[in-house]
């Protein structure tokens, strides 16, 4: 058998799983330092064992340093040709097929953004029967893919597409600005209006409701301070224009409350388009992401009461459920060689 390394090349994670079972995830903002890509694939390929074959996905082609999608995705097939060092390279694709380098040259639009394709082909395979909703929360965007009878039932594939059935939603939990989830929220019980800024972000929400957990070291916030629940209150006064001063964490803890009502009350709704123009009402969900706390409770609002909930997160762990697209598309890398292997 071949070993194997999965990787999900995103804007702002690289996500890595091997075909021996070990899973990372690595933040870098790619668009900030694209050339820097080889060289970080490379560091992130050399803490794994060894392998001789890569499966390849990516979101990363839509970052704003590519002029266009198909120019971002041959920088990516170009830095992880590099990276690796020689070695057959495989890529996913939106026709839940892999191909070869020399065809996604050819075609570079069929690798752009296909990695939700392979979480969704291999986590629908839990569900068998009935329709269900996978729901994978990550740090900046949520996928709502029905599915029916263990099968992909979604009806876009590109980007735009998935946009228009709500099966895609641009929002997460951790980098989406909270002026995207509204336009104003609620501040001692009076309707106030938002700065169009970037001074909070949906991480400071999960913080100040406990929902993630704080981390001195993590300084990757809109104002570069620490993750942590007393600044991330600093931020979200910033919103409608106060301070600490006259922002306690009681009001924090309202005006994030108001915040994630608004990101749910997007999310049912785009949920609730997604199914119905394909599988009704689901009877199951799959839930994974890094915002597996809030797809579970997404899960609660859309199925049918006492609905199935499965979380991969306890099914294959919590490292791979964060990198659950990595980690499916290694399985597939294994199931593809395993068909095309010569019987003896």
């Amino acid at each position: 058998m071949k070993n194997w390394l999965a990787l999900d090349v995103g804007g702002a994670n690289l996500k890595a799983a091997h075909s021996a079972g070990q899973v990372r995830t690595i933040p870098f903002e790619l668009w900030k330092r694209p050339e820097d890509l080889p060289r970080l694939i490379q560091a992130l390929g050399s803490t794994f064992p060894p392998f001789d074959h890569v499966a390849l996905t990516m979101t990363a082609e839509l970052c704003d340093c590519y002029a266009t999608k198909s120019r971002g995705v041959l920088s990516v097939l170009d830095a992880v040709e590099v990276a690796i060092g020689g070695r057959e390279i495989r890529v996913w694709g939106t026709d839940a097929q892999f191909h070869s380098l020399d065809a996604v040259r050819r075609s570079p639009l069929i690798a752009a953004a296909a990695n939700w394709l392979a979480l969704a082909t291999h986590a629908a395979r839990l569900i068998p029967h009935g329709p269900a909703l996978l729901i994978d929360i990550g740090s900046t965007t949520t996928d709502l893919i029905p599915l029916m009878d263990g099968q992909v039932a979604a009806q876009g594939r590109t980007d735009t597409q998935r946009l228009q059935s709500g099966e895609l939603v641009y929002a997460g939990v951790r980098r989406t600005p909270i002026c995207a989830l509204a336009t104003e929220l609620p501040f001692r019980g009076v309707n106030t209006g938002l700065a169009a800024e970037l001074f909070a972000a949906t991480m400071d929400i999960y913080l100040v409701l406990g929902d993630s957990a704080a981390d001195p070291h993590d300084l990757s916030t809109p104002d570069g301070r620490p993750a942590t629940v007393d600044a991330a209150r600093d931020r979200l006064a910033r919103m409608i224009g106060a301070d600490r001063d006259d922002f306690s964490l009681e009001d924090a803890v309202a005006f994030a409350q108001a915040a994630d009502l608004a990101l749910m009350t997007r999310l049912i709704l785009a949920a609730t388009t997604a199914c119905l123009r394909t599988v009704g009402k689901p009877q199951h969900a799959i839930v994974a992401g890094s915002g597996e706390f809030l797809a579970r409770r997404l899960a609660r609002q859309v199925l049918v009461p006492n609905a199935n909930i499965l979380s991969l997160q306890d099914t294959w762990g919590q490292v791979a459920s964060t990198a659950a697209c990595a980690h499916a598309l290694v399985s597939l890398a294994l199931e593809r060689q395993t068909q095309e292997s010569p019987r003896p």
